[in-house]
């Protein structure tokens, strides 16, 4: 397994470690449900090292970029994000990603850490028709991601910027205890924060001070239970190669008025399912758990956990279209009721 530069100080603060995308992580330091209630309700730091980081550069790099992703780049100012897909011929999605303008013809898109070597054989495939400079910079980055309605409170007291004229999607450069970082008000949680981009030397100082700060530690576990709720999609669950993301709540992405790899075959796919939400009376959903429609079986669970804010199983899950609830999943042999809830399932600022 590969270590992140956190990895010491992880062991350190008591991190419980595993295996995930290939890198030792911590799933928990001290409960999943106390990390997640940090985060919603104070600020939480994440290791989120392992993700992929690509630098994309040169006259060609918008013309590249509007070709191999779904939303429109040409929005895109400097200084700002967007979220994004890949998609490929058939019109599935490769990976979803973000996207972030550095500069002039300078971006630079994170990827999921699962998806690093498909990715990047995709896109240098795809750039051989295109002025345009690709660099793969995963190994050399590190990337803490600070969330939490007081995450602005821990930064702004490590770093000279002003970080309330900063909007969501925003993407600064600053200086954070000390460290040169690249600032993202962009993260996985619903709640607000940033992203730091940092070198791997510069991220146990940066890691620590934000904890001396009043942030709380947080693993992998946490930051599963907190994109669930707020209804965010977990690529190889909710999005895979086959996933028209027109059939998804995710549809917004996809900007139909500019050409893209795989638009035609994207535009005419059926739509043979849709993504609901699903909270259950009792017991706790999982991962390919059957959706059932009276004693028929309409879907499977793609997500499912315990909801530490509604103190209930929640669900994201594929339903065939058209079918109709009341709507049940099968947890252990045991038919369970399951109420469709609107994404998020809780209320997020």
């Amino acid at each position: 397994m590969k270590e992140t530069p956190l990895y010491q100080a992880h062991l350190r603060r008591g991190g419980r470690m595993v295996e995930f995308a290939g890198y030792a992580l911590p799933l928990q330091y001290t409960s999943i449900k106390e990390e997640h209630l940090a985060v919603r309700r104070g600020a939480g730091v994440f290791d989120v090292s392992h993700m992929g980081e690509f630098f994309i550069r040169g006259e060609e790099a918008l013309a590249f970029l509007q070709w191999v992703t779904a939303n429109d780049v040409g929005r895109l100012r400097v200084g700002r994000a967007q979220y994004s897909m890949l998609p490929n011929e058939k019109g599935g999605v490769v990976d979803d990603i973000y996207l972030y303008r550095l500069g002039e013809g300078e971006y630079l898109m994170v990827v999921n850490a699962a998806n690093i070597a498909k990715d990047w054989a995709h896109l240098k495939a795809l750039a051989q028709g295109f002025r345009v400079e690709l660099l793969d910079r995963s190994e050399a980055t590190a990337l803490l991601a600070l969330q939490g309605p007081k995450a602005v409170e821990v930064l702004q007291a490590l770093t000279d910027q002003d970080l309330s004229q900063r909007k969501k999607n925003d993407v600064f450069r600053a200086e954070v205890a000390g460290k040169e970082a690249l600032l993202a008000r962009t993260g996985y949680t619903g709640e607000d924060g940033f992203e730091l981009f940092l070198a791997p030397e510069d991220a146990e100082a940066v890691f620590e001070a934000l904890l001396e700060g009043g942030a709380v530690p947080c693993g992998l576990g946490a930051r599963d239970t907190l994109r669930l709720e707020a209804g965010f999609p977990l690529y190889g669950h909710e999005l895979t190669d086959d996933t028209n993301p027109l059939c998804t709540p995710w549809a917004w992405v996809v900007k139909r008025e500019k050409a893209f790899l795989g638009k035609e075959a994207m535009l005419n796919a059926p739509c043979g399912e849709r993504l609901i939400g699903l909270v259950l009376e009792t017991g706790i959903p999982r991962e390919g758990y059957p959706v059932l429609s009276g004693e028929e079986r309409v879907g499977r669970v793609t997500s499912g956990g315990f909801s530490p804010l509604l103190e209930k199983g929640i669900a994201l899950a594929y339903v065939a279209e058209g079918a109709e609830g009341p709507f049940f999943v099968e947890v252990r042999g045991r038919k369970v009721p399951a109420s469709l809830s609107p994404l998020p399932f809780v209320p997020l600022k």
